[in-house]
C-alpha cells in the first residue's frame, strides 16, 4: 500500500477481545501484516468503562510495541484528566522506550458523557485538571528537575527517568468538537484529531476552525497535521457491511447513551468506501485512522488493495 501524497493512513489495532479469546498468534500476524501493507500507524482507543470488552490501550500499545518493527504506535485518545499525570508520564516515557521511538499521544479533556465521579474528578475542573496535566508531563519529560506548583498537584525536587526517546516527547494530539477545545489543540498540541463520534460534515467544520485558529496563532498549516479515526465496514455486499458497522457502534456507544449514530461510519462496498474517504479526504484530513470492528484483517487486506490507491489528496 502506498500513501497518497498529502495523505497518510493508519489502521486500528484490534482491542474488542471478548474474555478468554485473545490469540497471540493473530495479533502479532495483524502487526506484521499492517507493516508489510505500509501503513504508517496502528492506534488504540481507551474505554475503561462500557459493554463492550476492550483491552487497555496503553498495554496493548506495549504488546504492539513487542510485535511490530517501524510501524508507528498511537492512542486515540487518552481522557487524560481520568489518569494521573505523572503515571501517565511514565507510562508514555516507557512506552517510547520499548518502541525505540515510535509512539505517538492523542490526549482529550473529556466531556458531558465522561464519568467523571467514578474517578474522583469534580466534572466542573476538568479543563483545568487537563492544561495542568499536560503542563506536568511535559515538565516530566523534558526538565531533570521537576519543580512544579499547581492548583492539582505539586512536586518538589522530583525526577523522571528515563526521558522519552523522542525530544521533546512524542508527538501530541489533542482532540475535541467545542470551539474552546479545537483553539486548545493549537494552542498546546502538535496536531488535532477529530474523533470516530463525529460525522465527515462535523470533522470539516472542525477542521476550519482549527486551520483559523493555526493562521491567528500564526503558525504554519504544514506543520500542524489534522487527522480523523474513521469507523468502516467495507464488504462486496454493502447493506451487509452498513448492518455491521451499525451494531458494532451502538454496542460501542449504546452504554453512554449515544444509538443510531452509524452515520458516522462509511460503510457498504469498496466503491463506497472510496467515495466516503475521499470525503474525508476533502474535510481536511492529512491522516486517516481506518478502524474496522470486525474482520479486522480481510478488511485491512481490502482497504490497502482496493480503497486506498483511489483516495487521492483534493
Amino acid at each position: 500500500m502506498t500513501d497518497q501524497p498529502g495523505i497518510r493512513f493508519a489502521i486500528a489495532i484490534p482491542q474488542h477481545v471478548a474474555s478468554g479469546t485473545f490469540d497471540p498468534a493473530a495479533f502479532r500476524g495483524f502487526l506484521a501484516r499492517a507493516e508489510e501493507l505500509g501503513f504508517e500507524g496502528a492506534w488504540t482507543q481507551e474505554q475503561v468503562l462500557g459493554d463492550m470488552p476492550s483491552l487497555g490501550p496503553l498495554e496493548t500499545m506495549a504488546y504492539a510495541a513487542a510485535c511490530s518493527d517501524h510501524i508507528r504506535l498511537g492512542c486515540a485518545v487518552l481522557v487524560s484528566t481520568l489518569h494521573s499525570p505523572l503515571h501517565l508520564a511514565k507510562s508514555i516515557a516507557t512506552l517510547d522506550q520499548l518502541s525505540r521511538g515510535r509512539i505517538e499521544l492523542g490526549l482529550g479533556s473529556g466531556g458531558r458523557y465522561r464519568a467523571f465521579a467514578a474517578f474522583d474528578v469534580d466534572p466542573a475542573t476538568f479543563v483545568g485538571r487537563f492544561t495542568e496535566g499536560l503542563a506536568l508531563m511535559r515538565a516530566c519529560w523534558t526538565e531533570p528537575r521537576i519543580d512544579f506548583q499547581g492548583r492539582f498537584w505539586q512536586v518538589a525536587q522530583g525526577a523522571m527517568e528515563p526521558k522519552p526517546v523522542q525530544s521533546p516527547n512524542p508527538p501530541i494530539w489533542l482532540a475535541g468538537g467545542h470551539p474552546d477545545a479545537l483553539r486548545r489543540a493549537v494552542r498546546l498540541g502538535d496536531g488535532f484529531f477529530g474523533a470516530g463520534s463525529s460525522t465527515t460534515a462535523q470533522f470539516a467544520e472542525h477542521a476550519a476552525v482549527v486551520r483559523a485558529a493555526l493562521d491567528e496563532a500564526g503558525r504554519e498549516r504544514a506543520s500542524f497535521p489534522i487527522a480523523k479515526r474513521v469507523y468502516l465496514a467495507v464488504a462486496e455486499d454493502g447493506d451487509a457491511a452498513r448492518r455491521e458497522i451499525a451494531e458494532a457502534l451502538n454496542r460501542l456507544y449504546g452504554f453512554f447513551g449515544l444509538r443510531d449514530i452509524a452515520a458516522v461510519a462509511v460503510a457498504g462496498t469498496p466503491t463506497d468506501c472510496v467515495e466516503g474517504l475521499q470525503a474525508v479526504a476533502e474535510a481536511g484530513a492529512d491522516l486517516v485512522l481506518l478502524n474496522p470492528m470486525a474482520r479486522d484483517l480481510e478488511q485491512m487486506e481490502v482497504l490497502a488493495t482496493e480503497v486506498i490507491p483511489h483516495v487521492h489528496r483534493p
